[in-house]
């Protein structure tokens, strides 16, 4: 009869047991390994970080004398730059996706800092928001077909990213006019023109550092675009370390075939064309139906490798 004197004697030898079986499955060594079996470090600083020094967005400096700025864009930093996947994803897509961006911001007569809005908004990825907002700009179905996205059940080009990177400086530009400043123009993207300009005049405030807006993430997010500026600028500084090799590629610019007629199956266009439906949608991810009616004769143009 087992009495709990023996169980505790028996369960004390199983541990025992364990113990030295793990340590065995080791190979006696204790130093924890890396991926490609090299010895890594058993444990993770975690620092404060440095905030004297100046921070700007599109040129206007963020006052870091005022200690509820100090606050706010430090709580931002400490997000980003220990939420290690969302800023390694940022950084690695950034390959990809900056040198379509940065050309265009500056054929627009913007200021390239704006492509950071963009990490801000998607990380750089065709995301869908809870309130129905797409693609890497994340514009609303109505705000896209108001700067002149076609978005309907077979062409959305928000997902289209040199068009939706134009009609995002259009309506930064814009409201850059209006508010009088890139960083309330900022804001405006984020919770709507209407409501930044009518808080701004009830507040009489002078910038966004004088208001006090009743969206927590409209507060947030100049600080959030600024903290994801000063991270992706200066990797290193926050211990990001990314192998060249591992960066993704940008995307072939491909052939671009005009398309002026109806097309009754993408993936037969896309076997015409020497390739398949899923590259296809890579390159043209605009095109969000497997058909295209084109009653209309509308010419595109499709990217085909």
């Amino acid at each position: 009869m087992l009495t709990v004197r023996n169980l505790l004697v028996i369960n004390g030898t199983l541990v025992a047991l364990l113990a030295i079986m793990m340590f065995c499955s080791f190979g006696g060594d204790s130093t924890p390994k890396g991926a490609g079996g090299g010895s890594i470090s058993p444990e993770q600083i975690i620092r404060t970080i440095n905030l004297d020094k100046d921070f700007s967005f599109c040129g206007e400096k963020y006052p870091m004398d005022i200690p509820d700025v100090r606050q706010r864009l430090d709580a931002e930093l400490l997000r980003n730059v220990y939420s290690h996947s969302a800023t390694l994803l940022a950084l690695k897509r950034a390959n990809a996706i900056f040198p379509v961006i940065e050309p265009i911001l500056k054929a627009e007569g913007v200021p390239d800092d704006l492509k950071y809005l963009a990490v801000a908004e998607s990380i750089l990825s065709n995301a869908i928001s809870p309130a129905g907002a797409k693609g890497v700009w994340q514009f609303m179905k109505a705000t896209g077909i108001q700067y002149g996205l076609e978005i309907n059940n077979e062409v959305d080009e928000r997902y289209h990213l040199e068009k939706a990177t134009r009609a995002a400086c259009k309506y930064l530009k814009g409201q850059r006019e209006e508010l009088g400043s890139w960083v309330l123009s900022a804001a405006a993207y984020n919770a709507g023109p209407g409501r930044i300009s009518g808080d701004k005049a009830t507040q009489r405030a002078a910038n966004f550092f004088e208001m006090n807006l009743a969206a927590d993430e409209t507060m947030r997010y100049p600080f959030r675009i600024a903290a994801i500026k000063e991270v992706m600028e200066h990797p290193d500084l926050y211990e990001y370390s990314i192998e060249k090799e591992h960066l993704y590629p940008v995307m072939p610019k491909g052939k671009i075939v005009e398309v002026n007629e109806p097309v009754a199956n993408w993936g037969d266009f896309a076997k015409q064309h020497g390739t398949n439906y899923r590259e296809l949608k890579l390159l043209n991810p605009w095109l969000v139906d497997s058909k295209l009616t084109n009653k209309e004769r509308k010419v595109y143009k499709v990217t085909v490798p």
